[in-house]
């Protein structure tokens, strides 16, 4: 006999959990995020600023990876940046998607305190889907899910054996389903903020009320709830970030508790320790953040131009591969006679080191040492 889903059960959507199993580290937690938050808060706007924009860069990111999509890196940071209004030298143009996504996820943390609504969430979808397709596969916007192919299931395998993960709710069941889970959201309790995080999380993403996206949309309303834990629009960690990590145990748990019954301790632990990673995780960023600021301040009385300012920030924050006249040419949109005028003089002061090999592929990297560099003549 197959066993319900949490969703057909009598009791739902009446969950609980044993508040003891998720004290200690809920407390662990709670601490770590406010250690985090303390220290970001610490280090001056423009530094702030930098560690937020590279956290929503990477949630965003993450978030489409989570469902197998691929998002342009540089795009999505250039799409966050001209919304946030931040300066970061060229912007590079973003497509309709992914400025749909960063629209979504700048919505959801920075108007947290905002009600979740239905309209609101419809806005999201559509931003999601612009095309109102997925690829190949139209997707119906602005409307919940109506089952006219298929009942919405998440499977696996290859057609005709087939493993059926999770069957959502029967589309009739939505409008109500969508009310009583908004309404909860909505409505103050005497739940901790960071285990309501959880548990909207799974309840969207257990209702399903879209045709897609709907674990994106659940991502961002758990950072939505995130973000009302800490009264902050910014972001210092990537939820995201450490389930794309923990993918398969992050499906894994999902598809338990979603078999199980309302009891979800199981879930709400798996969630609280992820998120504790995250935080822990964050110390990379800022660990790079502070390195970021002590090369500049190294190189403070070098004078650069635009294109030579845009380079270097792009080789601090992780450019791949080594970098060459071409190269440089193509990230600040020059010939390659001019890219060549502006990476000597950096050589030169030290700024740059050139890599061994030499001639057609002569590569330059960042200098380990700057701190003694020498003035620079601004170029024009």
């Amino acid at each position: 006999m197959r066993r319900l889903y949490s969703h057909e059960r009598g009791d739902w959507p009446r969950f609980s959990w044993v508040q003891e199993s998720l004290a200690e580290t809920l407390a662990t937690v709670r601490h770590s995020q406010g250690r985090l938050v303390g220290r970001m808060e610490g280090l001056g706007f423009n530094l702030r600023e930098e560690a937020n924009l590279q956290t929503l860069t990477t949630n965003v990111l993450k978030t489409s990876e989570i469902e197998g999509e691929k998002l342009d890196a540089e795009m999505v940071r250039s799409s966050i940046a001209r919304r946030l209004g931040l300066d970061i030298g060229a912007l590079q143009p973003a497509d309709r998607g992914v400025d749909g996504v960063v629209e979504m996820m700048l919505d959801a943390t920075g108007n947290f305190s905002e009600p979740l609504t239905r309209k609101r969430l419809f806005g999201w979808h559509a931003a999601l889907f612009p095309n109102g397709r997925n690829g190949l596969s139209k997707v119906k916007v602005m409307s919940w899910r109506d089952d006219s192919t298929d009942p919405m299931r998440v499977v696996s395998g290859r057609i005709g054996w087939e493993q059926v993960h999770f069957e959502a709710p029967a589309a009739a069941r939505l409008p109500e389903e969508m009310r009583t889970f908004l309404t909860w959201f909505n409505t103050h309790s005497n739940v901790d903020p960071v285990l309501k995080a959880a548990l909207a999380h799974l309840w969207f993403v257990t209702v399903h009320p879209f045709d897609d996206g709907n674990g994106r949309i659940a991502r961002a309303i758990a950072d939505m709830a995130l973000a009302r834990s800490e009264n902050s629009a910014q972001r210092f960690y990537s939820m995201s970030a450490q389930i794309r990590l923990e993918r398969n145990a992050y499906y894994a748990i999902l598809e338990q508790t979603q078999r199980g019954g309302m009891n979800i301790t199981p879930w709400m632990e798996w969630f609280v320790a992820c998120l504790g990673r995250a935080i822990g995780n964050a110390e990379k960023t800022l660990a790079a953040i502070l390195a970021k600021a002590r090369f500049w301040d190294s190189i403070a009385a070098v004078e650069l131009n635009n294109r030579q300012r845009f380079v270097l920030n792009r080789l601090i924050d992780g450019f791949e591969g080594n970098l060459t006249t071409s190269k440089y040419a193509k990230l600040a949109k020059c010939s390659h006679d001019t890219a060549l005028r502006d990476i000597l003089p950096l050589v030169e002061r030290g700024v740059l080191l050139r890599n061994p090999s030499g001639g057609r592929s002569t590569s330059y990297g960042l200098a380990l040492q700057t701190a003694a560099v020498a003035p620079l003549a601004m170029i024009g």
